[in-house]
């Protein structure tokens, strides 16, 4: 844009889609052109501020904008044509919805005046996307067209986080129109920040009494941004009370503190899930109630008075009725509750809290996560130890793809800070790993950042290692290659009769080849005594490498609480306790 144009600000709309993006503050984009967004192609290749990032699909480029929004609590952004590009864009923009991401997809859309005519690449893309957004809109007015790009940036960024879709029909793009600053207009959607200062009093009161408390937080926390993050460690400091997570909530409390329980829920720890049922008081912040965290609902948490602070009025309530509801921002809410404890003089049940620290105490030394590394087989859980004591001391960001690999991933792998995990969890969604890696990468081209994949999740979106290369990435993908659909062969194997259906390919590729056809480095081991070394290969290689790693075929992953079942009745692994040894090798306590 010239310095003429800047000054009169009327410029075509596809010119206000690079000064909307420019304006936000945004600097890296990921896209794949195509006929109906060629105009804002051209401008993107007419300037400089704002780095594209070619992807090989659609699905992947909204997968990288996650892992690009995930690891820096700014907005992701991707852009794509109409028709089947848009369409391929839905699988990430539910991703998001179901995690809660901020992200902004540019869509092109036929000209207004062939809309509705099945013309080329012509797809409802407003109506095929209201389920799977926040909000979406569909722009036939050039003046309307910035103001809108920066009411989908405050929408996707403001209350509870989420994905945005803006259609751009293509004569849009093309026509003149005159530029609406960011901030020139006010925006009518402003979600509640400041808890009710009465139901923040009461869960004061209830702490004072509990005798059983534990703090259950979720990705909430880290959508608040790193103040919310310190607020809750000052807050389980100040109480003494233990804290468990989420799958999406890693690292909002440290895994190194000494209050720190693990993650909970269907492949929790032991000592989570026990503390869970049996408290007398769950404090949630900034979690959802999601099913593989409460099990069956009649049983969660039987006795206990319950407390939720959520940002998301609509989560209130949703799954499970709660005693104390505080709706607002999960930071702004712990400033106040903090505020408020520190003025009551910060009392509790000192007794009856250090009573149920013994008790937790007894569940962890279960040791639920006890393994023996034995014989010549590579056992997924060692090689995620070993990834965990060679890495922790870099600065790491992880990206999971979805199965058991990311379940021993969250269970192995350590994170003392926010935004440093990144993995599909309300939409389990396989091939999310590897692009969302790609997006963490830039974001961070210094760090250490490693997709944990299991091989079929990972050739899911594998053409991006076209990406990867193409942008020189040193992105790891740490592929735990059991030659299954592992978690699809447990649920076979313990709840199917050991029916395998389908749950295997033997047409796997041979992925060191794989990565040396990319232009990439190959590394693979089978060796429990070799594993080591080619993990540091694999760290201090410059560039993107593909790791395949040879596991046992048919490890099972524990702790699990089966389908149907309360959070006391998990079975373990058969190494974690001594007893009659069930099915799958584990033991049902």
């Amino acid at each position: 844009m010239t310095r003429k144009m800047a000054e009169t600000r009327e410029m075509t709309g596809a010119q206000m889609v690079v000064q909307s993006l420019r304006d936000q503050g945004v600097t890296t984009i990921f896209g794949y052109p195509g006929g109906a967004v060629l105009p804002i192609y051209d401008e993107i290749f007419q300037q400089s501020d704002i780095q594209h990032i070619l992807v090989r699909h659609e699905q992947a480029a909204v997968h990288a904008a996650e892992g690009y929004a995930r690891s820096t609590g700014r907005p992701g952004v991707a852009l794509v044509t109409s028709g089947p590009g848009a369409t391929n864009a839905v699988t990430g923009l539910t991703d998001a919805l179901m995690d809660s991401i901020p992200i902004i997809v540019l869509t092109g859309q036929v000209p207004t005046f062939m809309i509705g005519s099945d013309a080329f690449q012509e797809a409802d893309t407003v109506g095929i996307t209201r389920p799977c957004t926040k909000h979406n809109w569909l722009v036939k007015e050039t003046d309307k067209l910035s103001a809108t790009i920066h009411e989908a940036f405050h929408v996707a960024t403001s209350g509870r986080p989420g994905p945005v879709l803006i259609d751009i029909p293509k004569d849009v793009q093309f026509a003149t129109g005159t530029y609406t600053p960011k901030g020139s207009r006010p925006s009518l959607y402003q979600p509640r920040l400041k808890g009710d200062a009465e139901a923040i009093a009461a869960l004061v009161k209830a702490m004072e009494k509990a005798k059983k408390p534990v703090f259950y937080t979720g990705g909430g926390v880290i959508n608040s941004g790193p103040a919310a993050s310190r607020l809750l460690r000052d807050l389980v400091a100040a109480t003494g009370f233990p804290i468990t997570s989420t799958l999406m909530g890693l690292g909002a409390y440290p895994a190194s503190g000494e209050n720190w329980l693990g993650m909970l829920g269907m492949h929790g720890l032991y000592e989570a899930n026990m503390a869970m049922h049996d408290c007398d008081l769950m404090i949630n912040i900034g979690a959802r109630f999601d099913d593989r965290i409460t099990g069956r609902i009649d049983a969660f948490s039987p006795r206990s008075k319950k407390a939720h602070i959520d940002i998301d009025a609509s989560s209130i309530n949703k799954v499970i009725r709660v005693d104390i509801p505080i709706l607002g921002d999960v930071a702004h809410v712990l400033e106040d509750l903090l505020a408020a404890w520190t003025a009551r003089g910060g009392v509790t049940d000192r007794e009856a809290v250090a009573r149920w620290w013994d008790q937790i105490r007894d569940w962890r030394a279960i040791d639920c996560l006890r393994f023996e590394q034995s014989g010549p087989v590579i056992r997924p859980q060692y090689a995620l130890s070993r990834l965990e004591v060679l890495t922790k001391a870099h600065d790491r960001y992880i990206c999971t793809e979805v199965g058991q690999h990311q379940m021993w991933a969250a269970q192995y792998l350590g994170f003392d800070a926010p935004n440093r995990w990144m993995t599909s969890g309300g939409l389990g969604t396989m091939g999310y790993g590897f692009p969302a890696s790609i997006g963490v990468q830039l974001a961070h081209p210094d760090a250490l950042v490693i997709n944990v994949a299991g091989e079929a999740s990972w050739l899911m979106n594998m053409q991006e290692m076209g990406t990867a290369v193409q942008y020189r990435l040193p992105v790891k993908q740490f592929i735990l290659n059991n030659e299954r659909l592992g978690m699809v062969r447990q649920w076979q194997e313990l709840l199917h009769g050991e029916r395998y259906s389908h749950s295997w390919s033997e047409s796997l590729p041979d992925f060191v080849k794989l990565a040396e056809a990319f232009g990439a480095k190959g590394i693979r081991c089978s060796d429990p005594e070799t594993l080591d070394d080619a993990i540091m290969e694999m760290i201090t290689h410059p560039g993107p490498v593909i790791f395949d790693c040879l596991v046992a075929k048919h490890e099972n992953c524990f702790p699990m609480i089966p389908s149907g079942k309360a959070h006391n009745e998990m079975l373990l692994g058969e190494a974690s306790t001594k007893g009659a040894i069930g099915a799958g090798g584990a033991v049902m306590v």
